[in-house]
């Protein structure tokens, strides 16, 4: 199922930059004053290059301790399992929202990491504008409600002056919410750096108000609220259980793995929390954990992370209950499995190919390209890959199944069938 197209660096935006107001524009009408703002209200075109030059961060690399993990930021309002709603993100305009969902009978939602490109905005652009075009839809229930970001939104080290060429520009024809995890990149450090750890994401992604913030210079787009790097966002048919897996290269880290790390247990905690409660609630809609770095990838430049994938599943058999999907980034390309556990069929997608860059897959034992299904052991199967494209997740769900669909940019605004796509049946556990 797996589609080729020529290289993207060779790809120019079909349009000049546009010119930025300095003051931010004032809010529609419609809304409170206190209300998110999302997208701009007219389409602008894509830039040809940066507002702010990004230099080679080589030298900076050089002075990042390769080994040292950061403290997880404590989730505002202290809560063992700090939750966002859907109706909260879309301030007054919630209830209506959330409403019109449920009528529907499904949400659909997008999902991708590593968009942040430091060579040019052409490939993030790429992205962008195919996401864009889901809302340019004939029926109202097929339109995304939210863009959930799976982390490395700003690279190299989630620097604030950076924002709005990596992330702000990029989105600013984006007519919906974007929540985000964080990844590495945005809370990595180096020696002299002179701003905390996570310090930009946490005001442009967990504030605890609406609030426009400096590195959205003359665009809309306010800051989102979520309560903390590890929080639920509970939405009509779904939750996505977001975690912070930390700033090393490889592997993720979600704790203090049984005391080896200096870090505390409260992400464990707090997906036991948000595990439990789907159990005791009896939640029969769609459970899906996010986290930056995967558990499992065949991408040439990282490896998993068992000892996270051990706390995962730590977690999940503590409460007695498993999520239906795992959604990471970080491998910079696009990777389905199939994990078997327990009779039940857990589909693990990497979907980190939204516009830094690409890596390719390893090769197999004879040096040639893996043909999937591809099984790893007796409990795990590679199903399908793309490690040429740009794109991006689809997630449609209602109350019967969650749906998967994995969309290459380079299909344009035109093309809605998926390259590759998997249904799970939320009753039975089984894939289809």
């Amino acid at each position: 199922m797996k589609k080729h197209s020529p290289p993207h660096h060779s790809q120019k935006p079909s349009h000049p930059k546009k010119s930025h107001p300095e003051k931010r524009p004032t809010p529609s009408p419609t809304l409170d004053a206190t209300d998110p703002v999302f997208g701009q209200p007219q389409p602008s075109p894509d830039p040809s290059s940066f507002k702010t030059p990004h230099p080679s961060d080589s030298g900076l690399y050089k002075k990042v301790n390769n080994s040292l993990v950061q403290p997880i930021p404590t989730a505002r309002g202290g809560a063992t399992e700090p939750v966002l709603t859907l109706e909260e993100v879309y301030g007054s305009q919630g209830a209506a929202k959330v409403s019109t969902l449920q009528q529907a009978g499904q949400i659909v939602f997008h999902s991708v990491g590593d968009t942040g490109s430091v060579i040019g905005p052409q490939t993030q652009s790429l992205v962008a504008d195919k996401m864009v075009s889901d809302f340019s839809e004939s029926n109202p229930a097929d339109v995304p409600s939210f863009f959930f970001h799976l982390g490395d939104v700003v690279y190299s080290f989630g620097e604030a002056k950076y924002y709005y060429d990596q992330f702000y520009e990029p989105y600013r024809n984006y007519q919906g919410p974007i929540i985000a995890i964080a990844g590495n990149h945005d809370g990595l450090v180096y020696s002299g750096d002179s701003a905390p750890s996570l310090d930009a994401f946490l005001r442009n992604f967990c504030a605890s108000s609406p609030t426009h913030t400096s590195e959205a210079g003359g665009l809309l787009r306010t800051a989102m609220t979520a309560p903390g790097v590890y929080f639920t966002l509970d939405a009509p048919f779904v939750r996505i259980l977001g975690l912070y897996s930390n700033v090393l290269e490889d592997p993720g880290v979600i704790s203090s793995e049984g005391g080896t790390r200096p870090l505390s247990d409260v992400q464990l905690n707090f997906l036991q929390a948000a595990l439990s409660r789907c159990r005791t609630e009896n939640y029969a809609g769609a459970v899906i954990v996010a986290v930056h770095h995967p558990p499992y990838t065949g991408g040439t430049n990282h490896g998993g992370s068992p000892r996270m994938s051990q706390d995962l599943d730590t977690a999940a058999q503590a409460a007695g209950f498993w999520p239906h999907a795992v959604f990471s980034g970080h491998a910079h390309n696009y990777q389905r499995y199939t994990r078997r556990v327990n009779n039940m069929q857990v589909p693990y997608l990497v979907c980190g190919n939204g516009g830094h860059a690409l890596a390719k897959m390893r090769t197999d034992v004879n040096g040639s390209p893996i043909r999937t299904p591809y099984p790893i052991d007796s409990s795990l199967t590679l199903e399908s890959y793309d490690d040429t494209n740009y794109g991006y997740l689809r997630v449609v769900v209602n109350p019967q199944t969650l749906r998967v669909e994995y969309h290459p940019a380079y299909d344009g605004a035109t093309t809605k069938t998926p390259d590759d796509q998997v249904t799970v049946d939320l009753a039975t556990r089984s894939l289809a």
